[in-house]
C-alpha cells in the first residue's frame, strides 16, 4: 500500500480580518502538514456574495505570510485542483447537486425564513432539538410546479436517512456519535443558487484530496452532515480534528472586548510575527521547549496527540511575554530592520544617527520591559537623540509641579558632578531635601520627556554632560512658566 500524503487546508472567508482564533487554526493545519512532509492548501470560501469582500483576500494572505505560513496550493500559486476560490467553482457544485438529485437524495424547499424561525422557536419551547420538520419533504410534482409558477425560488435540501447514527473518530475528541433523527434534512443550496457551507466545504475537501481537517470545535456538529453527503456521493472522507476554542482571561468566548483582536491589529501594534507564532502554537498544544522556536522547529515537534480538549486561554499579557523573549534573542540587525520597516520607521530613522543604530539597539535590549513595540522605540529615539526634546503631557505636568529651586539646584550641581550620576543625585537630594519619587521623577521628566522608562543612570551615560545641561535648562524654562 502506498504511503498516504498528508494534505491539510485552511479555508477562510474574506468577510473580515483574520482573527487570532482562525490564525491558530491555520497555524496548526500548516504545522501538521509540515511535520508529516505533506501539503498545506489555502482555499477561499467566498460564496456569500453579500458579505465577501475581494479586497480582504489580499489582507488575509498577507497576514498568513507575516505569520510565516506558506502553502503549496492556493488562489495565488495555483495547484492540482483549481480553482481555489469557491466563487469560481459553481459548475462543480451544480454537477454534484444534480448527482444527488438523480439519486432522489434532495428535494426543493419553499419554506420562508420566517416560517423556519417560527418552527424552530416552537421546537425549542417544547424542549426538542431544533431541526427541519420536513414540511416540503413530500411535495408532489404538481405542488412543486405550482410554487415555481408563482415565482417562488426554493432552497435544496438533502434527505437525511431515517434512524441510526452517524459516527466518526475525532483525532482530538475521540469517538463521536450523532443520532440522525436529531440532524434533520439540511440545505445544501440556498434559494439564490449559491452552495451552503455544509455542501461546498465538504465537497471541496474531498475533491482536493484533503486527508486531515483541523478546525474549531464549533464545527463539530457540522461533521455528521458532511459525512452523510460525502458517503452519499462516494467520495473520500477526511480525518477530523476539532480544536478547542480560544477564550479570554475570564473564560468567556474570545472576542475583541475580551482582548481577542485580529492579526492585522497585532501587526499594527508592533508585535513580532515570531512572538505571535510562538504564542499561538502553544495555545492548546504542548511543547517540551519553552524557548522561541522557528516555524520549522515548531513543525518538527508538533504532535496532534498533544492537542488539548479544554478551552485555551488567550491573554495579551502572555503575548507580551513572548514579545520580550523574541526581542531578547533576536539579532541586533534583525531588530533594527523590524523597527525601520514598522509604521514608526521613518521617525526612528530621522532621529537615530546612522552610525548610532548599534548603540540604540543595544540600549533597547537593556530595557526590554519598557520598550516592546516600535512606538516605544520611537519615544526612546526621541529621548536619546533629539536635539530639542519633545515633552509628553505627563512629563510637562511633573516639571511644572517641581519646587521652584529644583532645577536651579539641578543645574548648579551639574558642574561639580557631571560624570558621576550617584554623586550628582546625592548632592541634589541633600540640597533640595527630596527623596524617592519627588527627587527622581522631575529629573526623569526633564532628561527624557517621559515619566517612565530605563534606569536614569543609563540615560545619564548616554546623554553626556552637554545634552543633560541643555535639557535641564529647557525644563527650568517650563517650570518658570
Amino acid at each position: 500500500m502506498p504511503t498516504m500524503i498528508v494534505r491539510t487546508r485552511f479555508a477562510p472567508s474574506p468577510t473580515g480580518h483574520l482573527h487570532v482564533g482562525n490564525a491558530r487554526t491555520a497555524l496548526f493545519s500548516a504545522l501538521f502538514a509540515a511535520h508529516a512532509g505533506g501539503d498545506f492548501i489555502l482555499r477561499i470560501e467566498d460564496t456569500d456574495a453579500a458579505r465577501s469582500r475581494p479586497e480582504l483576500e489580499s489582507v488575509l494572505l498577507a497576514d498568513l505570510r507575516w505569520l510565516g505560513l506558506s502553502w503549496q496550493e492556493g488562489p495565488d500559486v495555483g495547484g492540482k485542483h483549481p480553482p481555489y476560490r469557491q466563487s469560481e467553482r459553481s459548475q462543480i457544485y451544480r454537477a454534484y447537486t444534480d448527482k444527488l438529485a438523480e439519486s432522489g437524495l434532495t428535494y426543493p424547499c419553499f419554506c420562508t425564513p420566517a416560517e423556519l424561525a417560527l418552527a424552530r422557536k416552537a421546537q425549542l419551547a417544547a424542549g426538542q432539538p431544533p431541526r427541519y420538520a420536513g414540511t416540503c419533504a413530500h411535495l408532489t410534482a404538481g405542488a412543486i410546479e405550482a410554487r415555481l409558477a408563482k415565482g417562488l425560488k426554493p432552497a435544496l435540501r438533502f434527505r437525511v436517512p431515517e434512524g441510526g447514527t452517524t459516527e466518526f473518530q475525532d483525532s482530538v475528541r475521540g469517538a463521536q456519535s450523532f443520532a440522525r433523527r436529531d440532524i434533520g434534512d439540511f440545505v445544501i443550496r440556498r434559494a439564490d443558487g449559491s452552495p451552503a457551507f455544509f455542501f461546498s466545504n465538504a465537497l471541496d475537501d474531498a475533491l482536493m484530496g484533503i486527508t486531515h481537517v483541523l478546525r474549531g470545535e464549533d464545527h463539530l456538529a457540522n461533521t455528521p452532515r458532511q459525512l452523510l453527503l460525502l458517503r452519499a456521493l462516494g467520495l473520500q472522507v477526511p480525518h477530523y480534528a476539532h480544536l478547542s476554542l480560544l477564550v479570554g482571561p475570564e473564560g468567556k468566548p474570545l472576542s475583541k472586548r475580551e482582548g481577542g483582536g485580529t492579526v492585522s491589529e497585532l501587526r499594527e501594534t508592533g508585535f513580532s510575527s515570531s512572538a505571535v507564532l510562538n504564542y499561538l502554537a502553544r495555545l492548546g498544544h504542548h511543547y517540551e521547549s519553552n524557548g522561541v522556536m522557528t516555524f520549522k522547529e515548531l513543525a518538527a515537534a508538533f504532535d496532534i496527540s498533544k492537542l488539548g480538549k479544554s478551552s485555551a486561554h488567550y491573554d495579551l499579557t502572555q503575548l507580551r511575554h513572548w514579545q520580550k523573549d523574541v526581542i531578547s534573542e533576536v539579532k541586533e540587525a534583525v531588530l533594527w530592520q523590524d523597527l525601520i520597516d514598522s509604521k514608526e520607521g521613518e521617525r526612528i530613522k530621522r532621529l537615530v544617527p546612522a552610525e548610532k543604530w548599534h548603540e540604540f539597539i543595544a540600549f533597547l535590549k537593556k530595557d526590554i520591559k519598557h520598550c516592546l513595540f516600535p512606538s516605544e522605540a520611537a519615544d526612546y529615539a526621541n529621548m536619546l537623540y533629539s536635539g530639542k526634546l519633545i515633552y509628553g503631557d505627563a512629563a510637562e505636568d511633573v516639571i511644572r509641579k517641581a519646587t521652584e529651586k529644583y532645577f536651579s539646584v539641578a543645574l548648579g550641581s551639574l558642574a561639580r558632578n557631571s560624570h558621576d550620576y550617584k554623586q550628582y543625585t546625592a548632592t541634589l537630594s541633600e540640597v533640595t531635601g527630596l527623596r524617592g519619587r519627588m527627587l527622581f521623577m522631575p529629573l526623569r521628566a526633564a532628561l527624557t520627556g517621559l515619566t517612565h522608562g530605563p534606569e536614569l543612570d543609563l540615560i545619564w551615560e548616554m546623554l553626556g554632560p552637554n545634552r543633560i545641561r541643555q535639557r535641564l535648562e529647557a525644563a527650568a524654562e517650563i517650570a518658570e512658566h
